[in-house]
């Protein structure tokens, strides 16, 4: 099929790319020029884990980056919106982005002859893409297919789908979709598009209330001197529960959890429900980061002049976003207590100057961190950090539990 898709952030560029190496023709679209001709040449304005390879495989063969809207929509019969959805500060999402591409997409239709399929890809709440319908062409038709990517396993997230959700009021728009999407292998439910909105937030906020969880329990484990992660190995066994988002630490971060809860709690109240258990989860997450530090005073006293390193920056492995990532409050209450504080993640450094600038001291190499200082703060569970040789000698923190207690000498984890 012919495809385009507006955006090219991690959904965006991760769509973009799977599509043109199933054998699709796909234009992708930003307003970002320097992001467009840095696709073009093959290269990823993202970092995330085998994308630049892939991209390399269809550029110019079967993958092509514009600013030009109009060209990208008069030459597919399916367009894909995956633009930002940031949170405001009330917890309500910027739909600015959204609402402009499609306002400008439809604009394009009115004067196309051919039929055009408009996809929404960002995340939104229940009911805005039915709101984004009202002046539409006859030769246009909506759906919703909701993403479920992970941040540096996105790749195979899309090759390898759970499910592929599409949300449609058309029997005639659900036969393109399921044509496009039958390559992928994967069960797909069809369901209207209010719906398909809800199942991406319902999902999000229960994989994030299981990392809560597990962090709720990690916090009364570690006074009692239990290792949560023995716990929850023994409670992930249960097939009615499962293994997965219950790694205790501390916290989630990224560009969904936070924003997803967030604005589910805020259209929840918006129709006059106070979602509590929701609410928790916000709430706990905001303040589980902190634990570390709280921990680092407990056994090494005041902070102030000490030097510490802290190894990881990014909210996750294999990827550079720093959106909520909890090295960022880790630091600076580091900062706030007039601490010498030594950074080092392999890809995610640069997006961390922008926060920080000169506030810290940036280290080339995992050993020049390691050298900075005797007490290190692991926030991320890059690989590399995982060679508990490396640290001899040193008093280790760790967030992600990354090292080995049993094995590891002047060693505490944050809930374990």
């Amino acid at each position: 099929m012919k495809i385009s898709v507006v955006g090219t952030g991690y959904v965006g560029l991760i769509t973009s790319v799977g599509f043109a190496s199933l054998g699709n023709d796909v234009i992708c679209v930003d307003i970002d020029s320097k992001k467009t001709d840095m696709i073009n040449k093959g290269t990823t304005p993202i970092y995330e884990n085998g994308l630049e390879e892939k991209l390399k495989s269809v550029i110019g063969k079967k993958l092509v980056a514009t600013t030009d809207l109009a060209f990208a929509v008069n030459n597919t019969d399916v367009t894909f919106i995956a633009v930002g959805t940031p949170s405001k500060e009330s917890g309500e999402m910027d739909l600015s982005y959204v609402k402009k591409a499609t306002d400008d997409i439809l604009k394009i239709c009115f004067a196309k002859k051919t039929h055009q399929v408009l996809v929404i890809k960002s995340t939104v709440f229940p009911g805005t893409t039915e709101s984004l319908m009202s002046d539409v062409p006859k030769n246009v038709s909506f759906a919703m297919i909701p993403e479920f990517l992970k941040e540096g396993n996105a790749l195979e997230d899309f090759f390898k789908p759970d499910r592929i959700v599409i949300g449609v009021n058309d029997k005639k728009t659900f036969k393109i979709l399921e044509k496009l999407h039958k390559p992928l292998n994967a069960p797909i439910v069809k369901t209207n598009i209010r719906t398909a909105e809800m199942i991406k937030y319902a999902s999000n906020a229960f994989l994030a209330l299981k990392v809560s969880y597990a962090n709720e329990i990690g916090n009364i484990c570690k006074p009692l001197g239990i290792d949560v992660y023995d716990v929850m190995k023994a409670i992930g066994m249960d097939d009615r529960i499962s293994p997965k988002f219950l790694n205790a630490g501390i916290g989630f971060g990224g560009s969904c959890f936070p924003k997803d809860v967030n604005a589910l709690v805020y259209g929840s109240k918006k129709i006059g429900y106070v979602p509590k258990i929701l609410e928790s989860v916000i709430n706990l997450n905001k303040k589980q980061p902190l634990k570390l530090v709280e921990l680092l005073e407990k056994k090494e006293g005041a902070l102030v002049s000490k030097k510490i390193t802290v190894l990881g920056l990014a909210f996750k492995p294999k990827t550079d976003d720093m959106r909520d990532a909890p090295s960022i409050k880790i630091v600076n209450a580091l900062l706030e207590k007039n601490a010498n504080v030594c950074v080092y993640d392999p890809q995610a450094m640069e997006n961390f100057k922008k926060i920080f600038a000169n506030k810290v001291k940036y280290a080339k190499t995992l050993i020049d961190a390691l050298n900075f200082s005797d007490t290190v703060m692991i926030i991320t569970e890059w690989d590399e950090f995982k060679d508990e040789n490396i640290y001899k000698g040193k008093k280790v923190f760790d967030g992600r539990k990354v090292l080995d207690k049993k094995s590891t000498a002047n060693y505490e984890g944050v809930c374990w």
